[in-house]
């Protein structure tokens, strides 16, 4: 019988990770950790009303880590029988006995483990079958196609589900684990008008379907994106204010949070070396991590190492107050972890200055360049510069007047974060950074 993939199976996934610890122990381990997880998943895509593909995950996978005086030895395996967990568990100390001594390496210290583990309702199964994901899949590039007769063409529209139980522990006596879920319809639509051909999407994530925005919506708005595209031209280069769309946003703020890891520092491959104390953003600007947001995309209530997640700023009034750290680069850097093992969790962005709305910004900003699509990976996380392909609308008199392509945005990360005059209220809460639209004073725009 197919055994479900959720929270009930927390209480046996724990007995295997605590055999795998005493097995540990019993090898000559220190100190071990092991995590053990389990998935399953849904990926239905739809182009042009035909199924194009049916996918089902289904992964399991038993890790661990051993510490033999400071040496480190690693093993995961599948196959979750006694023998094989007892194998994985001799690979990992045999690894530790011949891998060099890293005064730095071992478990986070016993005191920082999540003492409480809080519900953040993470868990919302979708009961959807192959053929409801199909239909819902068809509405959408459908209500998208219907939009207008010069949207000839569709990359296909996509619906998702994916679940999955996570147990963790370590020989501190750590112990916990808990079950999430991850949804999404997505949907991109290919507009034509003589020659020119232009491309836009549309997408909505959540933990709970019935969070996600409607297929119908959701179609509509790819084509509309892909529509406004049409007649896209270059500008003449010039200087000129830019605001990023809040998807762009998010990965702008994340070159920060990149800058600011244990590991750019301790390595020193950072355009924000040594930066804690300074102001590195203007100072109406906060970035406040808030781990436990009930159904967040990027909540837990305990990181990679059972650190336990709380609210902490990252930055406040344009300071930067800490490091994002896991054990070992703490250590490395001579701090405290900072519950980051694994990355960083619901990194909220504000302003003190307020959250106008995206015409609003239009509006202030009068005449400059909305980028709404990047491409390209000409960032240097050393020296910060920052140079990349770029459309989007070209906005005068605070409005939109024409769609822009074929042109490179470039400037300096340290001179792009301290230019933020302002961050729209049109928050993009898909991932692990939340910001709504950025609007910088100014970049240099190439064009013809």
């Amino acid at each position: 019988m197919d055994q479900p993939v959720d929270a009930s199976r927390i209480p046996e996934l724990k007995d295997m990770v605590e055999f795998a610890l005493r097995e540990a122990r019993a090898a000559g381990a220190t100190q071990a950790e092991a995590d053990i997880s389990l998935q399953r998943g849904l990926n239905v895509t739809v182009r042009l009303g035909e199924v194009e593909t049916i996918e089902y995950q289904r992964d399991r996978a038993l890790g661990i880590t051993v510490y033999i005086d400071r040496a480190k030895g690693s093993a995961s395996s599948a196959d979750l029988r006694p023998a094989a967990v007892r194998e994985m568990v001799a690979k990992a100390c045999s690894i530790a006995r011949r891998t060099a001594r890293d005064e730095f390496a071992g478990l986070a210290d016993a005191e920082d483990m999540a003492r409480e583990i809080p519900d953040l309702s993470l868990e919302h199964p979708w009961e959807i079958t192959p053929e409801q994901a199909i239909e819902l899949a068809r509405t959408c590039e459908a209500a998208g196609m219907a939009v207008d007769k010069r949207l000839t063409n569709s990359e296909g529209a996509s619906v998702s589900s994916h679940r999955g139980v996570r147990v963790y522990g370590n020989s501190h006596g750590f112990l916990a684990g808990y079950g999430s879920t991850s949804h999404s319809v997505s949907c991109v639509l290919l507009a034509q008008s003589g020659g020119d051909m232009q491309r836009d999407y549309w997408y909505s994530a959540a933990r709970s379907a019935d969070e996600l925005e409607a297929v119908e919506y959701i179609g509509r708005r790819a084509g509309e994106r892909a529509l406004a595209r049409l007649g896209a031209r270059q500008i003449a280069t010039r200087r000129a204010p830019v605001i990023f769309a809040p998807e762009l946003a998010r990965g702008f703020f994340g070159h920060l949070v990149s800058a600011v890891r244990g590991s750019s520092q301790y390595r020193r491959s950072s355009f924000l070396l040594n930066a804690m104390g300074e102001q590195v953003l203007p100072a109406s600007i906060r970035m406040r991590e808030q781990p436990h947001l009930l159904r967040g995309l990027a909540s837990s209530p305990f990181d990679g190492e059972g650190v336990a997640t709380r609210d902490s700023d990252l930055v406040s009034d344009g300071v930067l107050r800490r490091y994002v750290l896991g054990s070992y680069s703490a250590r490395k850097l001579g701090l405290k972890t900072t519950g980051n093992a694994g990355g960083i969790h619901n990194l909220i962005v504000t302003d003190a200055r307020g959250a106008p709305t995206l015409p609003e910004l239009l509006r202030t900003m009068g005449e400059g360049f909305l980028v709404t699509e990047l491409m390209g990976q000409g960032v240097n996380g050393v020296t910060g510069d920052y140079s990349r392909g770029a459309s989007g609308y070209w906005v005068q008199g605070g409005e939109p007047v024409h769609p822009v392509h074929e042109v490179t945005i470039a400037g300096n990360l340290r001179t792009m974060l301290k230019s933020v005059s302002a961050i729209g209220s049109d928050v993009d809460v898909h991932g692990a950074v939340r910001s709504g639209s950025v609007l910088l004073d100014e970049m240099m725009i190439a064009g013809n």
